[in-house]
């Protein structure tokens, strides 16, 4: 990275967010003030010699969380009728993209569904410019509606699919001695394919975890439905809670009640990420490392995995509440479907996962699709060997550092991973055995904790020095 382009980024960043912080366009800025900061954090592991770099860092971050604390307090939440014109929005959306692909039958259902919610909801608001707005959605979706499948060349031509055995909504799990229906799916690979009745059972007698199936990902699965005129509800009911949620647990709720504008992801970013109760701080320090690594290297490993997605292949929020996010589990990528509850104590404050901006929901969905998989917020804990696999499907190499281990050389050890992390090559966290009240204060380290290796860099003590002090910067979760 070029250190000097970066510390030129936070600049432009930073005047972008005063300027709009100063015309009260507070979520601009809370934008431009994660980007600047950002960039002064990059250009510093890039080298940079600007002082005061991680003071002007802290200046950015709290402005942000003040605006966040702002914003919450000025705005009031969405009425049920505001929210119910954003979910038919959705609808009419989602209708639009069947339409377009030749899929008349669904996109005039979801035409339908909107139109009624709209009428439905006009007739419970008595908002002259609301009404107004469920109207014209209304009409547009009727006028649409009634020529569906008018994009040229919506019909497909591109000759025979692959077959599958089925994967996805159809996969049974239980009765085998049935004839099962293939499953078609459009592929760049070898047509005729079928998996082997060996792949196959390997594929069932993994495919159930804590009582619920997860089936492999598969192409098919992009045409998953996202759009209902009722708010989605996983069938599989509310995940268990820990005994330190349950003790403050009030209630389960949906974004759009605790925040005035929801959103999926404003900027990726490893500093917006705060753990709560949940004993997952080895899945929070992978889920930190990774957007980290997205930040730096621009490859979505973070914002690939969440769906519905919009046409430029970003994730969006859905108002009707269904989400999937793709997981790596037991060798294959697999979808977890979930819906968008969270659990919250008497004051609202959630007792979740989540980003420090509190419109973000990219933080505590993830976990909660992992923690579905798990089995709940209820969780033993886990190591970022499982947790990295199941986000990236990138293969996990762990090294004990701990005195036991006789082949570990740290000037080896440190050498390898400071040029591998400069390349781009890895993703790394580091984990705390037991330790004393005094070596953790001594060390300034959480016994038994894990944490997200942002930088490594090497330092000189002295010009005299000949192996120099190493150190790795981490962060704290």
């Amino acid at each position: 990275m070029d250190c000097t382009q970066l510390e030129q980024d936070a600049v432009k960043f930073a005047k972008a967010a005063v300027t709009y912080d100063q015309h009260a366009k507070y979520n601009d800025a809370v934008f431009y003030y994660k980007e600047a900061a950002q960039a002064l954090i990059y250009a510093g592991m890039a080298g940079s010699k600007l002082e005061g770099i991680q003071d002007k860092v802290n200046e950015y971050l709290d402005r942000v969380q003040a605006l966040h604390n702002a914003v919450q307090k000025m705005d009031p939440l969405k009425s049920r009728q505001q929210v119910d014109l954003e979910r038919a929005h959705f609808l009419v959306t989602q209708a639009f993209e069947e339409d377009e692909k030749g899929n008349d039958d669904e996109a005039i259902e979801l035409y339908t569904q909107a139109v009624e919610l709209c009428i439905k909801t006009s007739n419970e608001t008595s908002d002259p410019a609301l009404q107004n707005k469920l109207k014209q959605l209304a009409r547009q979706a009727l006028d649409r509606a009634g020529t569906p499948g008018t994009k040229p060349g919506s019909s497909s031509s591109s000759g025979p699919s692959r077959q599958f055995f089925p994967l996805g909504p159809d996969f049974s799990l239980h009765d085998r001695s049935q004839p099962q229906p293939v499953r078609p799916v459009q592929s760049s690979e070898p047509q005729g394919q079928r998996y082997t009745s060996e792949e196959i059972e390997v594929l069932r007698s993994t495919s159930t975890i804590n009582n619920i199936a997860y089936v492999p990902f598969m192409s098919v699965d992009l045409k998953e439905r996202f759009a209902f005129p009722v708010p989605f509800s996983d069938k599989t009911g509310k995940l268990a809670l820990s005994p330190k949620q349950k003790a403050i647990f009030s209630r389960w709720v949906r974004p759009d009640e605790i925040s005035n504008n929801p959103t999926m992801i404003m900027s990726v970013s490893s500093f917006s990420i705060k753990q709560t109760v949940v004993s997952d701080c080895s899945f929070v320090a992978s889920l930190a490392i990774s957007a980290a690594y997205e930040r730096r290297y621009n490859k979505k490993l973070i914002t690939s995995i969440i769906y519905p997605q919009n046409r430029r292949g970003e994730p969006e929020y859905n108002p009707c509440g269904k989400y999937m996010v793709k997981l790596h589990i037991n060798g294959v990528p697999r979808k977890v479907i979930i819906d968008d509850f969270l659990p919250v104590d008497c004051n609202g404050e959630l007792l979740c996962s989540y980003s420090s901006n509190r419109n973000e929901l990219w933080v505590s969905l993830i976990e909660k699709a992992y923690m579905k998989v798990m089995g709940g917020y209820d969780f033993p804990g886990s190591n970022s060997n499982i947790d990295l696999h199941a986000l990236t499907g990138w293969i996990p190499e762990r090294i004990a550092m701990h005195s036991d281990n006789q082949s570990f050389s740290k000037d080896d050890t440190f050498r390898m991973l400071f040029q591998r992390f400069h390349r781009g090559d890895v993703l790394i966290t580091t984990a705390t055995g037991v330790m004393t009240e005094e070596e953790g204060e001594k060390w300034g380290l959480v016994p038994t904790h894990a944490y997200a290796v942002l930088d490594i860099r090497e330092y000189k003590v002295n010009q005299r020095s000949v192996e120099g002090h190493q150190r790795w910067r981490m962060w704290k979760l």
